[in-house]
Order: structure tokens, then C-alpha cells, then sequence
């Protein structure tokens, strides 16, 4: 059988582009649950949203969240709903510019 390719979301990818350029952090878990990790490495780190956390769970899996002014979310929630973080459009205001003249060159 053909496999039917899936059908990538815009504004998720917008998303994805947007968090490219927030500060990133990778951990391990260890013993804690991966949201606990993440928790407790903001923490101790004092880590000022916005930020994006890959805490790793195991050698396959890995959990991304990403740490705003109203609480720690899960990545995929927040490229999908991207214009709900204020801490992300004001990245979004300061980008459009970039973009802009590099399409005027």
C-alpha cells in the first residue's frame, strides 16, 4: 500500500521557526519524571523565559517544552498556538525585519 504523505501545518511551522531562535538548554532526567527535570533545572539555573528545554528521557526519546512567562508548556502545544506567548511575538517583530531586507538584496 502507498503510504500518504502528511500534511505539514503552516502556522505549525511558523511555530517551529519562531522557537529557532529562543534560548535552548538540554538536560538529562535521570530519576525524575522529564517535566519535574525541567522544573527543577529552571530553577536551580534561575532560566528567564523564554526558553526551550530538551530534556532527554532515554537514548530514543527526547521531551521538549518550552518555559514562558505563564508557565512551562509542552513545544508542540506552544508551535501551534505560537500567538498566544507574548515573550514570542515580540522575537516575531524583531524578525520580520531580518527577513524583509534580506529579500530586498
Amino acid at each position: 500500500m502507498a503510504r500518504r504523505r502528511k500534511r505539514k501545518s503552516r502556522r505549525r511551522q511558523e511555530g517551529r521557526r519562531i522557537l529557532e531562535h529562543v534560548p535552548q538548554y538540554s538536560i538529562e532526567c535521570g530519576e525524575d519524571k522529564p517535566v519535574t527535570a525541567a522544573r527543577k533545572f529552571i530553577h536551580s539555573e534561575g532560566i528567564l523565559p523564554p526558553a526551550l528545554l530538551l530534556v532527554k528521557r532515554n537514548e530514543h526519546t527526547t521531551d521538549r517544552y518550552f518555559w514562558a512567562e505563564k508557565g512551562l508548556f509542552g513545544a508542540q502545544y506552544v508551535e501551534e498556538n505560537h500567538f498566544l506567548f507574548p515573550s514570542l511575538k515580540t522575537n516575531d517583530d524583531e524578525l520580520e525585519p531580518i527577513g524583509a531586507s534580506a529579500k530586498s538584496h
